[in-house]
């Protein structure tokens, strides 16, 4: 499935644009906000801590770089989990990321508030400003309206990040950067050395605890692998706009610390000491000090700039990691709406709008919220060096862009990751305990809700592009017992289909059931083994002349059936397919339905006329209409059946009732959203009102085709149902029908 980005506005942020995504999301709103908590923790060597924090940060933006590179599309680090991962760990992902960006958004929204209520409080005309200017639901008000204007402006196709706000708040910074400058030029002899003594207030802890109170400051980098499908010339622009980004972020930073530290602080007063007086206010307290009220304006619009620029660029992750999250069925695919001309992720927009309000209106502790933001960004800048050094390890292809000093720089940024989230947790215990609330509340409602369809979303995704396999350390087996050589063909060109190129494989197996006197059976045991050798060459010839290289296995045992079994566990197959020429007689059905129960793997049972094989001319006609259970199985096999070629795929419900014309309507756009999640192309979709489904699908199905049934599944046993006998016996199609793993 395309990338929401490419399917809608495609790529128009150019390499300045995404650089100002960055920098709107990192530079100001953190450092205003923190830089007071930094101080407070570890005195003047909280420019330490940043820097440490830039040089962590660095790094992180390397194995994200090397990874967007690799996979520019929408979705940051949800995407990365997916190509290298499974389906669930990247929902795990991308649904605390959603709820980080969401939280952080909210805090932003929150610090513009403050912040235009206390720009509004020193304009008031009069010495006494009104005192609802400072109530909570006044804060709310002007919230909710930054929410609301920049959720419009993202329906509306603004770039992102703020941009007229992000260059406005640089040229604030640069402003209060030279005034600091100036102001030090005049100083004192000894104003340096008496701010920056003493160094280390607190000692090692103290630096570390800054640290970790501080490590979100430089978050946002991460947003411009969020919105990576909308980048134009991804390889080359998104690892530039990472570092130019943080660069600019760390050149704004540290000599304003610097500056803070010295000529902000009065004599007989230390920054730490400021700090723990007026941690809020200390940048503006301190501009004030060296700069008069001049200074303390440029930081109060400064931070009027950021808290909105970051807001924006907030609102833009967070929509396309849920845009991203709804293309693969993880989250409603209600969320995939975009404007009709402008091509903007409208519902994932609003969704993420709503859910900042919510949080606004009903969380108590938002700073607790924002703790919980920080611990997941940790956990996913971890997360994200170690898909870096699996992809780097599992690729056949080098990336764009590559990590430098790998792979020290991925295993040290992500163990200095980790410990700073294990840091915060122990700090916060809140939280911890918020974010293990909203993951339990994924996890109800992926299995819930998201399971069924995400799964076979993915298993088409992957059975298509074979890439995923090898990205996801994936080595399949497909067993294929072969004793009947009119059936060897149909059996062994299905499952070169179904194996993944590159990784997957095939096992071709020959039991010759073993006598219980070789002396007395010595020519009936020859010319078995005769007939097994058969087989197997005409299997592998087959094969070999299809461009696959299976294996082959000849065993000799009393019982074919258990031996199939044991050969399916031992060898810890995937995938088990079995075919049989004949469905008549309780004795047939019962054998195979043992089998089936005696394997632990997915299974696949072919039913075919003699000398039947799959080509790309073979229609693949699949009934709709049970509860999902093979759902998974199934889009894994058409996936593998449209790389192989066999692209026709006709998707058809039956209903024994006469359809009201809206309901019809109704029943037939629900058919094509289904078939278009599992198929290549445009599918045809067919509804059919008949009183005889079994006739219906006999008649759907021409003797080339191939007809894809579910088996039934009862108290954990798998069991022919009385429908895909019907249909297996009465058609002159070749039938397939499926059991997914108990």
């Amino acid at each position: 499935m395309a990338s929401a980005a490419e399917g809608g506005q495609g790529r128009h942020l150019g390499f300045r644009a995404a650089t100002g995504v960055g920098v709107g999301a990192i530079v100001g709103g953190g450092i205003l906000v923190l830089a007071g908590a930094a101080f407070r923790e570890t005195g003047p060597s909280a420019i330490l801590a940043f820097t440490l924090n830039g040089l962590l940060a660095v790094m992180t933006a390397l194995s994200f770089a090397e990874m967007s590179s690799m996979f520019p599309e929408s979705g940051g680090a949800y995407t990365f989990a997916k190509k290298v991962l499974t389906v669930r760990a990247a929902f795990g992902v991308g649904w605390v990321l959603w709820f980080a960006y969401i939280v952080a958004g909210v805090l932003y929204a929150l610090g513009f508030a403050e912040y235009a209520s206390l720009a509004l409080s020193e304009l008031w005309p009069g010495d006494t400003p009104p005192a609802w200017l400072q109530r909570s639901g006044t804060l709310s008000v002007f919230a909710v309206s930054a929410i609301a204007a920049y959720g419009l402006l993202g329906v509306r196709g603004s770039q992102g990040g703020g941009q007229i706000e992000t260059l406005g708040k640089l040229v604030v910074f640069a402003v209060l950067l030279a005034a600091g400058l100036w102001a030090l030029g005049f100083a004192p002899s000894g104003t340096v050395r008496r701010g920056m003594t003493p160094f280390l207030e607190h000692g090692a802890a103290g630096l570390f605890a800054a640290m970790g109170f501080t490590f979100i400051a430089l978050q946002g980098f991460d947003l411009i692998a969020t919105v990576g499908g909308e980048v134009k010339e991804p390889e080359r622009n998104i690892p530039r706009a990472m570092l130019a980004s943080l660069g600019i972020a760390l050149v704004v930073y540290l000599p304003l610390l610097f500056l803070i530290s010295t000529v902000g602080t009065p004599a007989g007063e230390t920054i730490s000491e400021m700090s723990r007086e007026r941690p809020a206010t200390v940048m503006a307290d301190a501009a004030s000090n060296f700069a008069g009220p001049f200074g303390y304006w440029l930081v109060v619009i400064a931070a009027l700039l950021s808290t909105l620029s970051a807001l924006s660029a907030n609102v833009l992750a967070a929509s396309r990691i849920a845009l991203r999250m709804a293309d693969d069925r993880t989250l409603p695919r209600v969320l995939q709406q975009r404007h009709p001309s402008r091509g903007t992720p409208v519902m994932a927009i609003y969704a993420t709008a709503l859910a900042m309000v919510f949080i606004l209106l009903m969380v108590p502790d938002v700073s607790a919220a924002g703790a919980a933001a920080s611990l997941i960004f940790l956990i996913s800048f971890a997360l994200v060096h170690w898909t870096s050094l699996l992809a780097r390890r599992r690729s056949r292809i080098q990336a764009p862009f590559q990590t430098p000093l790998f792979p020290a720089v991925p295993l040290i940024g992500g163990l200095a990751c980790a410990l700073l989230a294990l840091y915060q947790a122990f700090a916060t215990p809140s939280s911890g305990g918020i974010a293990a609330v909203w993951f339990g509340l994924g996890i109800i409602l992926y299995y819930g809700l998201f399971a069924g369809r995400a799964e076979a979303v993915d298993a088409f995704t992957e059975a298509m592009d074979p890439r995923l396999g090898v990205l996801r350390g994936r080595s399949p087996l497909v067993l294929v017992p072969v004793a009947n050589p009119a059936t060897a063909r149909g059996l062994v060109t299905l499952a070169n289909a179904l194996a993944i190129p590159v990784v997957g494989r095939v096992l071709l197996l020959t039991v010759v059931r073993r006598p219980s006197d070789f002396k007395a059976a010595k020519l009936e045991t020859k010319r078995a083994l005769g007939d097994a050798t058969d087989v197997v060459r005409q299997a592998m010839s087959t094969s070999l002349s299809a461009g696959h290289t299976p294996e082959a296995l000849m065993t000799l045992a009393h019982d074919p059936w258990h031996e199939i079994s044991r050969i399916a566990h031992t060898r810890k197959c995937d995938s088990l397919l079995v075919g049989f020429s004949s469905l008549e007689g309780h004795d047939n059905v019962v054998h195979i339905e043992q089998l089936l129960n005696a394997v632990e793997c997915d299974v696949v049972a072919l039913r075919a006329p003699k000398d039947w094989s799959l080509t790309p001319e073979t229609r693949i006609v699949v009934p709709v209409g049970g509860r999902g259970g093979h759902d998974e199985l199934r889009a894994r096999l058409l996936g593998s059946l449209g790389r192989a070629g066999c692209t026709e795929v006709r998707f058809v419900q039956v209903t024994d009732e006469t359809l009201a014309p809206h309901v019809r309507t109704a029943r037939e756009r629900a058919l094509r959203m289904f078939a278009e999640e599992e198929s290549y192309g445009t599918p045809h979709c067919e509804l059919i009102e008949a009183d005889d489904m079994v006739s219906a699908l006999a008649a759907a199905a021409g003797p080339k085709d191939l007809i894809i049934l579910g088996l039934r599944h009862e108290r954990h046993k798998r069991l022919f149902s009385k429908l895909a006998l019907q249909v297996a016996r009465r058609t002159e199609a070749a039938t397939l029908m499926i059991s997914r793993r108990t």
